[in-house]
This record gives structure tokens, C-alpha cells and sequence, in this order.
């Protein structure tokens, strides 16, 4: 592969090969098949939650687009690996520039973290619809939600970006193949020669920093939800809201969970094969992509409803709303 001299003896690698899963070298072909299968069944039950929201005029409210929006950042972070992985596969084309690779590391990063990003959004949501009923339409305008999401953005940003930038710093002379089937952070730093302290200590410590910040976000806000909640009065007011608030956090336990338990069997389990460390990055990145829509789309009655009517002649009958009463406890924001 090409190298590059630094005017020393030193020289770098500007292209890699992606070695996808090692152990299966010779059978990669045979992955084609039910990799394609899930991303299709990824793209397809996203894409249809996503058609509905857009689609309904009473889904226009900032809960189910906030819930679209999670949904397209999953069709985005499957398609940023699942494509070229499958290609590579098929064509064992699997050779990568070190520009192509910081690029794709930086996409998958920040769309991990902006999905994180948008679950704080959407708690923020349910905290204000249940704890400030009343005030929900005057407080979260489309102004706020999309300077919420500009937020969230320019977080994830500045969470990834220090992070690739010492990446892009480095010398990558011990090796061209990258044991990987992306460009993963801590992969690619197998690679480098050269002290790499500074990017191991950045890259711990905003995963750690993140992830404590976000779970104690994430706990206040849904603890004064959970209690808010069993204050209302009403029985079926409650219910709605205990629905919503648990269709939300068993995505955030999905979400967490995986890139929890990813991390710690990389840290910890110095004895398993590459394979089964690629095996746990596919899992962390697909699994709550594929898992998402369906909680959403079975969850939230709203949702399930015009789904059902996309697949049946006769419409479900659906509680009728008072469009123009003023939300209470009795009644529930989005």
C-alpha cells in the first residue's frame, strides 16, 4: 500500500485494507446473505415509521418527530458501514485511504452519539408534556425543538471531532490491514507507532464523560417524569404517559446497554478472537437500529394505529381527540 515519508526514517501508511472478520476469510461471501437481509429489514422498518410521522397530520408534534428523527439517524448509521462492508464482501474489494477512514470514523461516532443526543431531546420533551401540561404548547415551539436538535448537533460534534483529530496526527507503520470491518477507533490505533497515550486518555475519557453526564440527565429527567406521572389523577392520563415514558427508555436501555457491554468485553476479554470483538461492534451498531422502530412502531398507539391501516381495508377506530382543548392532566401533549 503507499506510504508517505515525514523527512525521517519514518514512514506512514495512507491506505488500508478492512479485514472485516479474519476468521472467516474465506467464507466471507457466505455473510453477504444475512448482513443484506438485516439492513434491509433495518432500511424497510425505519423507513416505514419514518413515511408514517411524515405523512399523518396528527403525528405532526415534537414527540413523533423527534421519533423520526431517531429513526433516520439509524438508516444513516447503518449505511455508513453496512454498504461498503457488504460490497467488500461480495468483491473482496476491502482497500481504504487513511482520508476515506477518518472520514467514515468521524460519521459513525457522531451519529452514535446524536442518536444519544436525541434521547436527551426527547426526555426534555416528556418532562415539559408531563410535569408542564398546560405550558407545553408555549414552551416547546418549533423554534426550541429545532434549536434543541442544532444543539445536539454541534455536542456530538464537539464530542467526535478531538477525538478523529488525533487519529488523523498519527503514524500507522506497524500494519496496512485494519482487523476490522470499519474504521473503529481503537482498530486503527492498533496500527500506529509512536506513543499514542494522548488519543487513549481523550478517547476514555469523552466516552466516560459522556456516557455519566448523559445516564445522570437521563435518570433526573425520568425520575421527575415517573413521578409527575403517578400524581395525574386520571387513570387513563397515567397509563399514556407511563406507556410513552416506557417505549423511551427501553430504547435508551437498547442504546446504552449495547455500546455499554461493547466496550467492556473490548476492555476485558483479552482472550477473545478478533471475530467475536467485531461480532460485538456489529451488535452494538445494528442491534438498536433494528430494535428501535419496532418499539416505537408497536408502543405508541398513535403510530400503531396508522401503521395498522396501511396493511388493512377497514381503519381501526381511534379514541377521539378534542383538537382544540387546552392539554391538561386529563389530556396529554403529544
Amino acid at each position: 500500500m503507499s506510504r508517505w515519508s515525514n523527512g525521517s526514517s519514518n514512514v506512514s501508511y495512507t491506505s488500508f485494507l478492512l479485514a472485516g472478520f479474519p476468521g472467516l476469510r474465506e467464507s466471507r461471501a457466505l455473510l453477504v446473505l444475512p448482513f443484506l437481509s438485516l439492513y434491509l429489514m433495518i432500511i424497510f422498518t425505519n423507513a416505514l415509521v419514518i413515511h408514517t410521522v411524515l405523512t399523518q397530520q396528527s403525528l405532526h408534534q415534537p414527540m413523533y418527530l423527534l421519533i423520526a428523527l431517531l429513526l433516520a439517524v439509524n438508516i444513516c448509521a447503518t449505511s455508513t458501514v453496512v454498504p461498503a462492508m457488504l460490497f467488500s464482501f461480495s468483491t473482496h474489494f476491502n482497500c481504504i485511504s487513511l482520508a476515506r477512514c477518518l472520514i467514515q470514523m468521524f460519521c459513525i461516532y457522531f451519529l452514535i452519539v446524536f442518536d444519544c443526543n436525541i434521547l436527551l431531546v426527547m426526555a426534555l420533551d416528556r418532562y415539559v408534556a408531563i410535569c408542564y401540561p398546560l405550558c407545553y404548547p408555549e414552551i416547546v415551539t418549533g423554534q426550541l425543538l429545532a434549536g434543541l436538535v442544532g444543539a445536539a448537533a454541534t455536542r456530538s460534534t464537539c464530542i467526535v471531532a478531538p477525538v478523529v483529530f488525533l487519529a488523523s496526527r498519527v503514524h500507522f507503520c506497524r500494519s496496512d490491514m485494519i482487523q476490522h470491518f470499519a474504521c473503529e477507533h481503537m482498530a486503527l490505533m492498533k496500527l500506529s507507532c509512536g506513543d499514542i497515550s494522548l488519543n487513549k486518555t481523550v478517547g476514555l475519557t469523552v466516552r466516560i464523560f459522556n456516557r455519566v453526564l448523559d445516564m445522570l440527565l437521563l435518570g433526573t429527567s425520568y425520575s421527575h417524569i415517573i413521578h409527575a406521572a403517578f400524581r395525574i389523577s386520571s387513570g387513563r392520563a397515567r397509563s399514556k404517559a407511563l406507556n410513552t415514558c416506557g417505549s423511551h427508555l427501553l430504547v435508551i436501555f437498547t442504546v446504552y446497554l449495547s455500546t455499554m457491554s461493547s466496550s467492556i468485553v473490548y476492555r476485558t476479554a483479552h482472550t477473545a478472537s478478533q471475530d467475536v470483538h467485531n461480532l460485538l461492534s456489529t451488535f452494538y451498531l445494528l442491534l438498536p437500529c433494528l430494535v428501535n422502530p419496532i418499539i416505537y412502531g408497536t408502543r405508541t398507539k398513535e403510530i400503531r394505529y396508522h401503521l395498522a391501516t396501511l396493511f388493512q381495508r377497514t381503519p381501526l377506530q381511534v379514541p377521539s381527540k378534542k383538537p382544540l382543548s387546552l392539554p391538561s392532566h386529563m389530556e396529554l401533549p403529544g
